[in-house]
């Protein structure tokens, strides 16, 4: 009785997973090279905070000045890095191509009540001129084409916010047993072009390695002060939004926006940590309910096959779902097959930890508790 219980769930489970998947594959908004001769060109101010980033933010510097949009301010917080950031900065500044379009300031110290990087991007917040503010990770990579082709799509569908999942880099084991599981749960469970289509709060998605908004709309939901002490701020910002009325849409990066987040197991299993129950904003308990969903739907026939082979149906019906997320995502698709179950068996893991860690404040993240 219990198995044949574990069956019907798994298969409802994976029949759902799978169409979600599918349909995202074919409808998800994706960020493309589009060549727009714009009327207007609205002046953006490019916000990156940047702590301890010295093998990345010279990349990232770089990828902004190649951009075939012009009209655009580019300033830098240095967060109190302790490497070579800011020294990798003042040597962009002083290049002549850089035509005096980077600003570098220093962060203040991060005050008690806030999270360190929602700190940050409030600074630089409060010294952007332009009519749009774009944030953006310093790991992150971007194409030439990207901001003219953001800068289309907010005139095509009348938006007030952009933000972008980039292509994930996976370098190592480490990585592909965590980095994909962030595809996985958007994917899979959130039919991606509903943030845009449908006015439910409940459709929302975000990242803050790109975000593009309206000064306008970024003032009246209060900015990153609103968010001051969320882990997840990105999504809280998504909400507000969306709650406020605007328009957002959430694109996948495609070969125009990519970042390697982690460099390997430990950090990717912190990393995850610190988003994973956050970004949900639910109880712990409902959180626990879809941990456990989770395991028996997308873990245990992976190990049942072997005692009932009704389950080779359940797996045989996952494998499409998770083949539609690996070439939406640009991943290996017989990788994250092999190590399905093992992914699987690890957010699980991470899920119970971020529990743990975000309710009793032990939380850190780039050398600061959260």
């Amino acid at each position: 009785m219990v198995v044949e219980i574990l069956f019907y769930l798994s298969l409802v489970a994976g029949i759902v997973t799978t169409i979600v998947s599918v349909y995202n594959f074919f409808t998800a908004p994706r960020i493309r090279n589009i060549e727009d001769r714009l009327i207007h060109k609205p002046f953006i101010s490019i916000l990156i905070p940047a702590r301890n980033e010295e093998t990345c933010i010279g990349n990232c510097v770089e990828d902004v000045l190649s951009q075939t949009y012009k009209n655009y301010e580019l300033i830098i917080l240095d967060d109190e890095s302790k490497d070579g950031t800011a020294k990798i900065i003042v040597d962009k500044i002083s290049e002549n191509r850089a035509g005096g379009k980077i600003k570098l300031i220093s962060g203040k110290p991060k005050p008690d009540d806030w999270v360190g990087k929602n700190w940050a991007c409030h600074q630089l917040s409060l010294e952007a001129r332009g009519e749009y503010f774009l944030f953006i990770d310093a790991d992150v990579r971007l194409r030439p084409h990207v901001i003219e082709s953001c800068i289309h799509y907010l005139y095509k569908y009348k938006l007030q916010m952009i933000t972008c999942f980039p292509t994930q880099i996976i370098k190592s084991i480490g990585e592909w047993l965590f980095v994909p599981l962030m595809n996985f749960l958007l994917l899979a469970f959130l039919p991606l072009r509903k943030v845009y289509s449908s006015g439910k709060r409940s459709f929302i998605a975000a990242n803050g390695q790109f975000l593009l908004i309206t000064k306008e709309a970024y003032t009246k939901i209060g900015g990153h002060l609103k968010v001051a002490n969320k882990v997840v701020e990105d999504m809280e910002i998504a909400r507000q939004a969306k709650k406020s009325g605007f328009k957002l849409m959430t694109f996948l990066g495609e070969d125009s926006i990519t970042c390697r987040m982690y460099d390997g197991f430990k950090p990717a299993f912190n990393g995850f940590t610190k988003n994973f129950f956050a970004g949900f904003n639910i109880s712990p308990a409902i959180f626990t309910i879809f941990l456990v969903f989770v395991f028996t739907a997308f873990f245990l026939p992976f190990l049942l096959v072997f005692m009932n082979s009704y389950f080779i149906l359940v797996v045989l019906i996952i494998l499409p779902g998770r083949l539609a997320i690996s070439v939406s995502s640009k991943q290996n698709f017989l990788i994250n097959i092999l190590l399905h179950p093992a992914q699987m068996f690890l957010m699980i893991a991470v899920g119970v930890n971020s529990v743990y860690r975000t309710k009793t404040k032990k939380l850190k993240w780039k050398g600061r508790s959260i």
